[in-house]
């Protein structure tokens, strides 16, 4: 299974927010800056995880993004289907019931099995993705990540977050 490059960039981008101030936000173009990618790009994945309501957006000057949720309570699952959508990423077609010997449906009476597995498989993926929160990787990226990132992060986020007063 591949997932789009959006994926990465939406739980990077929520890490981040996860890690601001309560009264503050941070800019897409700073988000974008700070990632290394296009505000246009990173806005569509930001719209959708508002739509998830994973973050809200303040509009105005000194608006920007910020967690709707508390990190504890977003998974890496949650921010997955915010981006790429609630659809299996199998879907059986039934081509077993297709070709030049072709058999009524009644020779079909289970379920296919490929398409079985397959689901399964998914389910065993979402489920260690819904056990992992933003909070649970922020925690992590703190405890054991290299000093001069977490300070390069630090500095980025200090410098940029917008605090609000309202």
């Amino acid at each position: 299974m591949k997932l789009s490059d959006g994926v990465e960039t939406a739980i990077h981008c929520t890490s981040a927010l996860a890690g601001l101030p309560e009264n503050a936000v941070m800019a897409a173009a700073d988000l974008a800056e700070f990632h290394g990618v296009s505000s246009s790009y990173l806005l569509k994945h930001l719209k959708a995880l508002v739509k998830a309501g994973i973050l809200t957006s303040v509009p105005g000057p000194t608006g920007g993004y910020r967690m709707q949720r508390p990190a504890e309570t977003v998974t890496l699952l949650d921010v997955v289907l915010a981006v790429e959508g609630n659809e299996p990423a199998f879907r059986c077609k039934e081509i077993r019931k297709n070709g030049p010997c072709t058999l009524g449906n009644d020779a079909f009476p289970r379920p296919c099995n490929i398409n079985r597995a397959m689901l399964k498989a998914e389910q065993a993926y979402r489920a260690a993705l819904a056990e992992t929160s933003i909070a649970d990787l922020n925690s992590e990226f703190l405890n054991t990540g290299d000093p001069r990132v977490i300070d390069r992060a630090e500095t980025y986020f200090t410098a940029h977050a917008r605090v609000r007063t309202t």
